[in-house]
C-alpha cells in the first residue's frame, strides 16, 4: 500500500461510515467513497480505487442485509436468485472496468437518474406501499434481467448508484414498497459487490489494509442506516432516494464537465 497520512485514513473511513449508512437506507454510498478514495490516493490507476470500494462496500451491505431480513417482509427466495446472478454479472462488468470510457457512459447515467428523480416527484405514491398488485413470472423473469444482471453489470463496470437502480427497478417491476424494495437490493448487493471484489481481488488491485480499517466504519454506518430505515419506513427511504438521485447527479455533472 502506498504512503498514507493519519488525517487521510481517518477522512476515509469517515466517509466509509457516511457511505455505509447511505448504502442502507437507499443505495449510492459509492458517489462519496469513490470520489474519496480517488482524491487520496490520485497517483494510483482508478482500478484500485474500484476494487478497495468493493472490499469496504461488501460488509457495510452485508450488515445491512441482515438486519433487513430480520425485520421486513423479505422474499428470501427471490432476493437469493437475484444475487446468485448478480454476483456472476458483476464479475463480468468488473473484468471491463478498465476499458470503460467514462464521457460516454456518464452523460447517459445523468439522464436516468434525472428521469427517476422526475417520476418519483411526479409520483408521490411511487414505492411509498405495496400495491398488493400479482406478480406475474415475466415480471419476476424481467425483474431478473434488469437488476440481476444489467444493474449487476454495472455496478462492476463502475458502481456509484447501483443501490438507486436497485431499488428503483424493483419497486417498479415487483410493486414492492420502498422499503421491502431496498432490503431486497441490499442482498443483491452483497452479490454484485462479491462478484466485483473477486475479480478486482485476483487482479491485486485491492488496497487490502486500508480496507480492513474502513470496513469497519462502513459496517457501522451501514447497521445504523438500515435501522433508521426500518423505523421510518418508506417515507423516509423514498425522501432520502431523492436526495441521493441529486447528489448523484451533480456528482457527476462536475466529474463530466467541471473536473
Amino acid at each position: 500500500m502506498p504512503d498514507i497520512s493519519l488525517t487521510t485514513v481517518v477522512l476515509l473511513c469517515l466517509a466509509a461510515a457516511l457511505a455505509g449508512w447511505i448504502d442502507a437506507v437507499v443505495g449510492g454510498g459509492g458517489l462519496l467513497l469513490l470520489p474519496a478514495l480517488l482524491i487520496g490516493f490520485p497517483n494510483l490507476a482508478p482500478t484500485y480505487a474500484l476494487g478497495t470500494n468493493k472490499a469496504v462496500a461488501i460488509t457495510g451491505t452485508s450488515i445491512a442485509a441482515v438486519t433487513y431480513a430480520r425485520r421486513t417482509r423479505l422474499d428470501p427466495a427471490l432476493a437469493a436468485r437475484l444475487a446468485g446472478l448478480a454476483l456472476l454479472s458483476a464479475g463480468g462488468g468488473a473484468l471491463f472496468a478498465s476499458a470503460v470510457n467514462k464521457e460516454i457512459l456518464q452523460p447517459l447515467i445523468m439522464v436516468v437518474l434525472l428521469g427517476v428523480a422526475a417520476f418519483v416527484v411526479w409520483k408521490p405514491r411511487f414505492g411509498t406501499e405495496a400495491t398488493g398488485r400479482e406478480v406475474t413470472r415475466k415480471r419476476r423473469l424481467l425483474a431478473l434481467a434488469v437488476a440481476g444482471v444489467g444493474v449487476a453489470f454495472y455496478d462492476g463496470l463502475i458502481g456509484p448508484g447501483t443501490g438507486t437502480f436497485l431499488v428503483i427497478s424493483l419497486v417498479a417491476i415487483l410493486h414492492l414498497d420502498m422499503l421491502t424494495a431496498s432490503a431486497t437490493a441490499k442482498v443483491v448487493n452483497v452479490g454484485t459487490n462479491l462478484g466485483a471484489l473477486l475479480v478486482f481481488g485476483a487482479a491485486g488491485t485491492v488496497l487490502w489494509k486500508l480496507a480492513a480499517g474502513m470496513a469497519a466504519f462502513n459496517m457501522a454506518g451501514g447497521w445504523i442506516g438500515a435501522h433508521m430505515a426500518v423505523r421510518k419506513g418508506s417515507g423516509f427511504v423514498r425522501a432520502v432516494l431523492l436526495v441521493v438521485v441529486t447528489a448523484l447527479v451533480l456528482r457527476l455533472a462536475y466529474d463530466q464537465w467541471w473536473s
